[in-house]
């Protein structure tokens, strides 16, 4: 065969190839895999990774890509790989159908299927499993032991079970035996003595008969829920083992309910809690030494303990303790404890009557502890003790009712959202180990603090809202006042006051830093010579996001890292980073000598090290990077100090995903996506990498997709761009139905993957291209006060472009979209009739009702959603009432010709659900085609899978129906009356 012809050979079995496989259906959706959590030996030799189905029974793979090494262990999830590189340690599931079975079974929570756990030595083919375990821990900076707790024994099923009322009947028992004893032993005997030595003697014995009868009492309190020191009504605590991996020795411990390892891995704390079996015994805490095998017990007899914290070190260590309330105490107190070694158990070291401490105030069990990296300094938290509740009220005599007052900062639905937050609100305090006081920090004027340098400064980063969180209704954001508070005597001083700018410290403390949008720079506060400089006045691009296009001020392009000891700051602007000098003496500098914005290539820093605060001078850093006109994506490097363009390791056709790098090793593992597969890669360097997985593989019988990117102009003259999907199996010169699905700007994910999946709202892509569609997704540009001629001019124009091509059937066009994108469906019918389906879920069809509104998911008013962001409206209701009216679809409702499928869900907490109501009933009212899902219980997306499997079966037979003249189903053509609900759900085609 001659070379010219080879090619066209293999095109045409290409061709034919794909014309014979299969198209998606739903069915498959359970089935399908996805590539899940993932880490890297810091060694560099072992990768760790799930491939999980998005229902059913996954795998966790163990693998060394160099020797060829792979473990499999099915069901796996939640695992790590030990410090030394020695060990994998994992979790297992139980089998799905198992736990289905339970639940349809109804089996009690201590009756399910429990998880075991895996333990692997790399390299070997063992796996050690351990049945029924809750929870493990392993040192994050030690290694060599494991920690993990069991569940409960799996209970008796066929030991009859003592309950509260057989326990009281056995009771009732022994007291009618020794009332008849005494009767009897009276009865039988006639002489005075006699009759004195067997009373006596049957009093005896009645005692012990009531002595039996207490304890069965007490055995009840247990039973019917009475609370066990240390673990919350009615619990017992279960066996903890620890395991030294080396070895394999373990040590148990009983009874246990809490527990934590020091990230060192040389102690361990144990919370006990008493034997419900024994009236005598008590909760207590443990300190066991790992290396020397003793422990200690630090703490005895208390009802709750919480918010273990260990310094650095492992040494130090802090908690909340409340030990002197009843199971029926109306308030509670809890107190902070303290231990290190040489104690021979743990000291109070803060309550309410500790120097420092505010009248009305307690120690907060909410608040978390930590100790400052120094170990010189506990941070924890106060609150207002809480009012004991008035036990004389009877609940069912008082009114219920919410009352709403312009003086709120918050309106009272938001505040009921944030009730459980508020009611555990807690102040930043501080205390110095041996000083038997407290320094307050936060208070209700300072709510938000920070510390700084890891809690080794001398001051902490206060900032507070007060007076302007009345603005949220409006605004979505409020100003804030910052502060810095000295940890010492409490001193404060006011950085700034009233700046949208959200406060942050430098590494090491000597600046804090802020963008303020108002002004689109970033500014510096010196603390030693109190000075505010702008430090990016200087450049001359800019630094936020030039295509904001919403009545509010533009967010900023981002920040990278601080250099050295504050030396430096780190910025961005649109595509490159520059280096700042925070006192803003020296002149900006373009690290990235300004490639990216010369090749549209916008760069991001790639944090490798979580750990790392800041960047040395000369460090090399890596950059990720997208390609704005061409949407492809690299890695690059640059220094964290050198103006020079940066070093290209690889750029081309494929989406970024996560990158991690291993502690010790110059290797890595990266996912890399491209419109036909999503794996995850592993290798020494980012442009020599293999892949690991193959999960693209279970898309070879089915008739994929293809992307490409479309640019077209607009009505308005202007350039836009959006990704038309196609089936893998195109032709050219067939003609093809049409679905356009949109929100704002999804062209920058052109080589992204799309997983087949039930819908939760939206079209799904990869069903709709694999079943004969194309489906495109434009870019939408708007101006403030028309959105919905932005939508307009975006996508009519993009469906007057695809309508020329040779291939695009115009007759056979829909759109849908969701949310923004369902609102944008509404107004669209309203404007033309070349759609012959649309599908709007979760429109607003009403601006004039819906500003006044409540997201029911957050309590806030919707005003700032008109006013400042997304509904870009940027005015009042009553100062541009026609532009309310103007861009709202039941206005125009008569209008509408095209069969619409609304969703709007009852429980929606971002857009009333009244909003989908209204629009249904208005063309109802004017005899249009319409349709309203109503899923019940969900929200603004489906959650549910069931209920998401409904919504994608309904899609496409609604599309089907006005796209390719499909037979109707019977819920669109007689819908589904409330008496058949739950038993009848419509799909027939008829």
């Amino acid at each position: 065969m001659s070379k010219l012809l080879l090619p066209l050979f293999l095109l045409a079995a290409n061709v034919v190839m794909a014309q014979n496989k299969k198209p998606l259906t739903h069915d498959v959706y359970d089935g399908w895999k996805s590539v899940g959590e993932r880490t890297i030996s810091n060694d560099g030799n072992y990768i760790l990774y799930a491939v999980n189905p998005q229902e059913g029974d996954g795998e966790m793979f163990i693998q060394n890509v160099k020797t060829g090494y792979k473990k499999t262990i099915a069901r796996g999830y939640n695992g790590l790989i030990t410090e030394d590189s020695k060990y994998a340690v994992l979790k297992i599931k139980p089998a799905f159908q198992d736990t289905r079975q339970a639940k349809i079974k109804k089996k009690r929570p201590d009756e399910m299927p429990k998880d075991s756990l895996a333990i692997v030595l790399l390299g070997a083919d063992s796996v050690m499993k351990i049945s029924r375990v809750k929870s493990y821990r392993s040192p994050e900076k030690g290694f060599g032991w494991l920690v993990y707790h069991l569940d409960k024994s799996v209970p008796d099923s066929t030991k009859k079970k003592t309950t509260p009322d057989s326990l009281k009947l056995k009771i009732d028992k022994l007291a009618k035996l020794a009332d008849s004893l005494i009767r009897r032993s009276l009865d039988s005997v006639k002489g005075k003595i006699e009759k004195e030595e067997l009373m006596k003697a049957a009093n005896k014995a009645v005692k012990e008969i009531y002595k039996k009868a207490d304890d069965l009492e007490a055995e009840i309190a247990d039973a019917e829920g009475d609370d066990l020191p240390g673990a919350g009504a009615g619990t017992e605590g279960t066996e903890l083992i620890a395991r030294n991996l080396t070895t394999g020795n373990t040590r148990s411990f009983k009874l246990v309910n809490e527990y934590m390892l020091d990230e060192k891995g040389k102690n361990l704390l144990i919370e006990t809690t008493k034997n419900a079996k024994d009236s005598n015994s008590r909760a207590m805490l443990l300190l066991h030494h790992l290396e020397t095998n003793r422990t200690d017990t630090i703490l005895r007899k208390f009802n709750d303990a919480k918010n273990f914290t260990f310094d650095e070190t492992g040494d130090q260590l802090t908690f909340v303790v409340e030990r002197d309330s009843s199971s029926k105490s109306l308030q509670k107190f809890y107190k902070l404890w303290y231990f290190k070694p040489g104690m021979d158990s743990a000291a109070l070291l803060v309550d309410k009557n500790t120097i420092g401490m505010r009248v009305g105030f307690t120690v907060s069990e909410h608040a978390n502890i930590r100790f400052s990296k120094d170990g010189q300094k506990i941070f924890f938290g106060t609150a207002p003790v809480q009012p004991a509740k008035d036990t004389s009220l009877v609940d069912f005599e008082l009114a219920r009712l919410d009352v709403w007052t312009y003086k709120d900062d918050y309106l009272q639905p938001q505040q009921l959202k944030q009730l459980t937050q508020d009611q555990r609100r807690s102040f930043l305090a501080v205390t110095r180990p041996g000083t038997k006081e407290i320094v307050q920090l936060g208070s209700e004027e300072m709510e938000t603090v920070s510390l700084v340098d890891e809690g080794n400064a001398d001051w902490v980063l206060a900032q507070t809202n007060k007076g302007s969180r009345i603005n949220t209704q409006w605004e979505g954001r409020s100003k804030a006042t910052a502060f810095i508070v000295n940890t010492s005597t409490a001193a404060k001083s006011q950085i700034k006051n009233n700046s949208y700018g959200f406060y942050s410290a430098s590494p090491n403390g000597k600046y804090v830093y802020w963008y303020d949008p108002a002004v689109r720079n970033y500014f510096t506060y010196n603390v030693v010579t109190q000075e505010i400089k702008n430090i990016s006045a200087k450049i001359n691009v800019p630094l936020y996001d030039t295509e904001n296009d919403v009545p509010d001020f533009p967010s900023a392009a981002g920040t990278v890292s601080w250099v050295g000891s504050d030396q430096y700051f780190l910025i961005k602007d649109e595509f490159d980073i520059w280096q700042v000098d925070p006192n803003a003496a020296e002149q900006p500098k373009n690290l990235t000598n300004g490639y990216g914005r010369k090749n549209k290539t916008e760069f991001s820093y790639v944090r490798l090290d979580p750990e790392k605060r800041f960047l040395e001078p000369g460090e090399t850093i890596l950059l990720q990077s997208l390609n704005k006109y061409n949407k492809s994506a690299g890695y690059f490097t640059a220094k964290s100090d050198v103006v020079a363009d940066p070093v290209k390791i690889i750029e081309g056709a494929f989406g970024n995903g996560s990158v991690l790098k291993a502690k010790n090793a110059p290797q890595y593992i990266a996912q890399r996506t491209t419109p036909a597969a999503s794996e995850l890669y592993y290798g020494s360097a980012l442009n020599d990498l293999t892949a690991v997985t193959n999960v693209a593989a279970q898309q070879k019988d089915y008739n994929w997709m293809q992307a490409e990117l479309v640019r077209w102009k607009m009505f308005d003259g202007k350039m836009s761009e959006g990704i038309l999907f196609k089936p893998e199996n195109f032709d050219p010169k067939k003609k093809y139905p049409v679905v356009f699905y949109f929100y704002e700007r999804n062209a920058d994910g052109l080589y992204s993957y799309r997983t087949p999946a039930p819908s939760a709202s939206t079209v799904n892509i990869a069903y709709f291209v694999s079943n004969g569609y194309l489906v495109f997704d434009p870019n939408i540009y708007y101006k403030t006060g028309e959105p919905g001629e932005g939508a307009y001019n975006s996508v009519v124009s993009a469906a007057k472009h695809l309508s020329k091509l040779p291939y695009v059937d115009s007759t056979k066009m829909g759109i849908q979209g969701q949310s923004w994108g369902g609102y944008q469906v509404a107004y669209l019918v309203t404007r033309t009739n070349m759609f012959r389906a649309a599908g709007a879920g979760a429109p607003v069809a009403n601006m004039t009702s819906a500003y006044g509104g409540i997201r029911w998911g957050s309590g806030m008013n919707r005003q700032f959603q008109y006013e400042k962001t997304q509904s870009r409206i940027g005015a009042t209701l009553w100062q541009r009432p026609d532009l309310y009216i103007k861009n709202s679809p039941l206005f125009t409702a008569d209008k509408i010709q095209t069969p619409l499928l609304i969703m709007h869900n009852d429980a929606d907490g971002a857009v009333p659900w009244y909003q989908g109501i209204e629009l249904f009933t208005a063309l109802k009212r004017l005899d249009k085609k319409v349709w309203l899902l109503q899923y019940n219980g969900e929200d603004h997306n489906l959650v549910e899978r069931k209920n998401r499997k409904d919504l994608s079966v309904r899609l496409s037979q609604f599309f089907d129906h006005y796209l390719k003249g499909s037979k109707a189903p019977r819920w669109m053509t007689e819908g589904l009356p409330a008496v058949d609900k739950g038993r009848d759900w419509g799909f027939e085609l008829q």
